[in-house]
């Protein structure tokens, strides 16, 4: 009864829940509003659409559980609805937003969004939505000075300006876009969020439209703008401005005054039918204003820009779209009829003038003014009959009459108007009379007599004008292609008849529909990739434009969703026309006149999974195991037929002919990623080795891409293309002949590889074989070593086998240290001490055996065999300090995953952690400190068990940030920032019972803030020194360098930084709180060696120590602050 009447009041509603409270601000049964809230013709609230649409209960997450579980559903908040149709525009335009912006732009926005979603992962809510626009600003400040725009300032200022206010506005939208994502804004500010909605939809059809045909007019220019801005507000009107339920109508707060549950009311959509109408006319006025009215053509245009957007909007008011001027379905019904008849008239006219006239002038054989008349008829006779059909305006005896007097009436005139002979005029009047009694009787045999009759109709035709040129278009006489076009277009207009007949026949409409998509993609396919025309001996290109691809593919998609939605056809032909019509967008990325056919054989061999093998009423049906197969090798088969178009795109991509290897690599990669649907779809938890294999196939693919091993295919099979592409001596001539490294080594890296993820994937099951394990270690530490020896150090051949033995102890200690066996406590110690003796042995033998072989050398050479020596060691630290760091993370991973298991075991002993909840705070804090003191309790139980992992570990450590520093003074000459980046290696410090007894778990920052702070302490001294003692001269005292006063200035400076070094280092290893005085007073000591320092490791240290102090301030206090809620 109270959570009735809160509801009805609009109040939270508490669930009884203890861990996820609900809320509701919607009364489950609303009340009808009174009688005079519909009389708000002029608030801007939505009133109720002529034609419904769902309410918005179809946009929230319903629940699986029951009625029970409604309540908090819908209390957890609906989520946004629209976002896909944002996507559609705001995607887009942020995209080229981007690339206007360039570079700028981009890592402004990328450093920005990924500090968001740092923000948002670490549970801080209000700071990710704040960096998201912060983002947004800096990448529009960004954008306004970036060189794309400042460059088109000089040729139009006021245009500059509205660009940089539309790309500003655009901006703005995708940030209350992204506002709308976070879920907290829509639970703690209900009326906010249903405001942004209203203010996205209002605002997005006004910008979106002109900031892509800014876009499209960049890639093809200004001739046809107004067109393509007229397109895209259409668009963009049918998504936006046509009535949609909003995602958060339940949560306004004066729900009872609304009259629906629309986003937008009567002013947004009056401004978006204003904006269709006129604004195109303005645009195509200011761009063609010099030749606006110069001839007929021309006032057409400016008509059509007007009236098609006008037919188009009052075809959009059946869906509601102008419910703003009236509510009553029989006065807008009139309005519809009135004014389409009108605008419908006008585009007719202006499309016979504009388009009929001036581009098929040729096969209008009456004479004028006839022509005129006769066409003006066919056209809009066939136009007012379509709209009378379409609007439901046929029906009775009279209008049946009408409508077949005007299909045969259009008929006769088309016939004479293309030069039908009158002999034969009846012919197109009886095909008239048919087509008008099918449309209204129904009747199939009267539309298959049309088509009977059109079919002569349309080969009279295209004999008549066609056939007696002897030209040669898309690579073939004229004749013959004419045989195609006109089979193309008897099959298009046979297929609706089709469509109508029994379930029994729907096999003769999928065929039909075949074989016309075989015809139009054979047609397409020579139109577009055979594109010229040989006519009395000239040669002209016939450019058939890449758009009509798009359109015929995307038409043709649209078709087979419709009628397979329709159950119209099955779904065996529904994938092959979907197979089909997808092929012809590969002519668009490739030139090979085959590559329509390969790519519909490798769609119909990858897509079974994804489009057959599915049930409408209980989701993906199951394959079979011999079915998986089966179209396992199938598509093996079908991506080896299509291995010469895999070559072609390799060769475009990289603009050069690939290599084997590569070729083969790509074969095998698009072969398993081709197999992911069937693993994952029928088999997700049956076949765990199908999965496994299917990865160590991919991974195999990528290996060969990456590497490119060398490998010759010919053999296998013989392609002229590929053959004549390997004859080119193109590189040759250009670059001349270039020693290369030997490209062997990589099969051993990629045999290292695949035999690692065998092993992971237990393919190879070393997990359970001893002897298996140590054949699999020794086996990747020779591949790997040997790989490593030729490839990085192939001019000292004397250190192969010393190399080798590394990479084999290393891999046998990590392999054994991780999977261990009874013997690895005794082996692996003796492992690592060989591994570890093994280092100054390398590193002292390269130099010293190469150095004796070229003693009696001359100065240069001796120099250059002395670079090569200093390289070669520099790249042995570099390998030690790597095997190093992965046996010092092996150890902290193993120790890590003990502790927690002997955590789990003495947990489970104690009881289960559930009943915890049910002591007083006391015992809980109790409880709490004894879990504190567990580690060091399992720390003396593992040292008796293996005593030797954490001491290796901790040497590894030592060794690998010893090794680091001694890179970094080699190769940077002891750079400041390096340290910020080596410092946390040694998180990898363990405890142990010997060197490290006293660390543990609160001091593992410890080693990290004393390293660093040791380090810049060591370089700033060395610096003093460095500038102060200058060796070999003495130019100090020659020029006046740095003296006395410069050493004791920066040592002072350098002493005033210690004191928070000191406090804070100290804090890191016991946690012991000092007072704020303490902090305070030491905390400015830092401004004189920020300010006064000559010396860039002087200011740093003071730099860290100001921020040393504030981290110790602030994280005593959150200390404190925690022991205070215990307490």
């Amino acid at each position: 009864m109270s959570s009735g009447s809160a509801s009805r009041h609009g109040r939270l509603l508490i669930s009884p829940s203890l861990s996820t409270p609900t809320f509701s601000t919607r009364s489950p049964s609303p009340s009808p509003a009174p009688h005079h809230h519909h009389e708000r013709r002029n608030s801007t609230s939505s009133p109720k659409p002529l034609v419904s649409f769902p309410s918005s209960g179809a946009y929230r997450p319903r629940s699986s559980i029951g009625g029970a579980a409604a309540p908090a559903s819908s209390a957890s908040g609906a989520a946004f609805a629209h976002n896909a149709r944002l996507a559609a525009a705001l995607v887009p335009a942020a995209a080229f937003l981007l690339d206007l912006g360039g570079l700028p732009v981009f890592a402004v926005l990328a450093v920005g969004l990924a500090a968001a979603y740092l923000l948002d992962a670490l549970q801080l809510r209000q700071g990710a939505f704040f960096t998201v626009w912060a983002a947004l600003l800096a990448a529009d400040v960004a954008f306004f000075f970036s060189a794309s725009l400042s460059s088109a300032a000089a040729a139009s200022l006021p245009l500059t300006v509205l660009a940089l206010l539309l790309c500003a506005e655009t901006s703005f939208l995708i940030g209350i876009w992204a506002s709308l994502q976070f879920r907290w804004i829509q639970l703690e500010n209900p009326t906010i969020v249903a405001a942004l909605e209203r203010l996205l939809f209002a605002c997005v059809p006004i910008a979106a439209p002109a900031l892509f045909t800014w876009a499209l007019v960049s890639a093809v220019g200004m001739a046809n703008a107004s067109y393509y801005f007229t397109a895209f507000c259409m668009v963009f009107y049918w998504l936006f401005s046509i009535p949609r339920p909003s995602s958060f109508n339940n949560r306004k707060l004066d729900a009872s005054v609304q009259d629906s549950d629309g986003i937008l009311g009567p002013l947004e959509s009056c401004v978006h039918s204003l904006y269709l109408l006129f604004v195109p006319v303005l645009f195509h006025a200011a761009s063609h204003h010099a030749t606006l009215f110069t001839s007929w053509g021309s006032v057409c245009e400016l008509l059509l820009l007007f009236f098609i957007p006008f037919l188009f909007q009052l075809y959009a008011s059946t869906r509601g779209a102008l419910w703003w001027i009236t509510r009553d379905a029989h006065t807008m019904d009139q309005i519809r009829i009135a004014n389409g008849f009108v605008a419908l008239v006008v585009v007719v006219l202006c499309l016979e003038v504009r388009v009929v006239f001036y581009s098929f002038g040729r096969y209008i054989h009456a004479p004028p003014p006839l022509n005129y008349l006769l066409v003006m008829v066919t056209m809009l006779g066939s136009a007012l009959g379509l709209a009378a059909h379409a609007a439901g305006k046929v029906g009775d005896a009279a209008s049946s009459a009408a409508f077949t007097v005007l299909a045969v009436l259009v008929s006769g005139a088309g016939a004479v108007v293309i030069g039908f002979p009158m002999m034969f005029l009846p012919l197109p009047m009886i095909s008239g009379y048919y087509v008008a009694r099918f449309f209204t009787k129904k009747s199939l045999s009267s539309y298959f007599t049309f088509v009977a009759i059109a079919s002569l109709m349309v080969l009279w035709f295209v004999v008549h004008n066609y056939w007696d040129l002897n030209i040669w278009i898309a690579g073939m006489p004229l004749k013959s292609f004419t045989k195609y076009v006109v089979a193309a277009v008897i099959m298009a207009m046979a297929v609706p008849g089709l469509a109508l007949l029994p379930t029994k026949l729907r096999f003769l409409l999928e065929l039909g529909l075949i074989g016309h998509t075989l015809l139009l993609c054979y047609i397409e396919n020579r139109l577009f990739n055979y594109a010229s025309m040989y006519y009395f001996g000239f040669e002209e290109d016939i450019i058939y434009p890449s758009y009509m691809v798009l359109i015929t593919t995307f038409l043709g998609l649209a078709l087979v969703r419709r009628l397979y939605a329709d159950q119209r056809i099955g779904p065996k032909a529904a994938w092959i026309l979907t197979c089909l019509y997808s092929s012809k967008l590969s002519m668009l990325f490739m030139t090979s006149r085959s590559v329509i056919w390969v790519s519909a054989v490798l769609l119909l061999a990858v897509t079974p999974p994804l489009l057959l093998y599915r049930d409408n009423s209980k989701g993906a049906a199951r394959m079979k195991v011999w079915q998986a197969y089966f179209h396992a090798s199938v598509i093996a088969f079908s991506a080896w037929l299509c291995r010469e178009t895999i070559f072609e795109a390799l060769q475009w991509w990289n603009g050069r002919p690939p290599p084997d290897g590569l070729l083969l690599g790509s074969y095998i990669l698009l072969t398993g990623v081709a197999c992911i649907p069937i693993v994952i779809l029928h088999f997700p938890h049956v076949q765990v080795s199908a999965k496994r294999f299917l990865v160590l196939v991919v991974a195999t693919g990528l290996l060969f891409v990456i590497m490119q091993p060398p490998i010759k295919l010919s053999w296998v099979y013989r392609s002229d293309l590929i053959t004549a592409a390997h004859l080119t001596d193109d590189d040759t001539s250009i670059y001349g002949f270039v020693a290369l490294k030997p490209t062997w080594p990589s099969w051993l890296l990629i045999a290292t590889v695949v035999l690692t993820l065998a092993a992971v994937t237990s393919i190879i099951p070393v997990k359970y074989v001893v002897e298996l394990r140590a054949l699999y270690g020794v086996t990747v530490g020779v591949t790997l070593g040997i790989y490593i020896s030729v490839q990085y150090f192939f001019q000292a051949v004397v250190l192969y086998p010393l190399l080798v033995a590394t990479i084999v102890s290393a891999a046998v200690f990590v392999v054994f240290t991780h999977l261990p066996s009874e013997s690895s406590t005794r082996v692996l110690p003796w492992v690592f001490s060989f591994l570890v003796a093994l280092f100054p042995v390398t590193y002292l033998l390269e130099g010293q055996l190469r150095a004796k072989t070229f003693a009696d050398e001359d100065e240069a050479e001796k120099f250059t065999n002395m670079l090569a020596i200093e390289g070669a060691r520099t790249s042995l630290l570099g390998l030690y300090a790597a095997i190093f760091m992965i046996i010092a993370l092996e150890i902290k991973f193993e120790l890590a995953l003990l502790l927690r298991d002997k955590a789990a075991d003495r947990g489970v002993t104690h009881g289960p952690s559930s009943r915890s909840s049910a002591f007083p705070p006391k015992a809980r804090l109790l409880q709490q400190r004894r879990a504190h003191a567990a580690p060091t309790f399992t720390i003396k139980r593992l040292a008796a068990e293996a005593a030797w992992m954490p001491a290796i570990g901790n040497v590894s450590t030592v060794l690998c940030f010893i090794i680091c520093l001694v890179l970094n003074i080699t190769l940077t000459g002891g750079s400041n920032r390096a340290i910020f980046f080596l410092a946390p290696i040694l998180l990898l410090l363990n405890q142990d019972s010997d060197i490290f007894a006293g660390f543990g778990d609160r001091q593992r920052y410890f080693p990290v803030t004393i390293s660093i702070s040791g380090y810049l302490l060591l370089t700033a001294l060395y610096r003093i020194w460095e500038e102060t003692w200058p060796g070999n001269g003495g130019w100090a005292l020659d020029i006046g360098g740095p003296g006395w006063l410069f050493a004791v200035k920066n040592v002072a400076l350098l002493v005033l930084t210690l004191p928070n070094h000191i406090l804070f280092n100290r804090f890191m290893w016991d946690y012991v709180r000092q007072t704020d005085a303490k902090l305070l007073l030491t905390l400015p000591l830092n401004l004189p060696s920020i300010i006064m320092t000559d010396i860039l490791t002087i200011r740093v240290l003071g730099l860290l120590g100001a921020m040393y102090s504030l981290a110790q301030y602030l994280i005593s206090r959150r200390i404190r602050i925690a022991g205070m809620k215990y307490i």
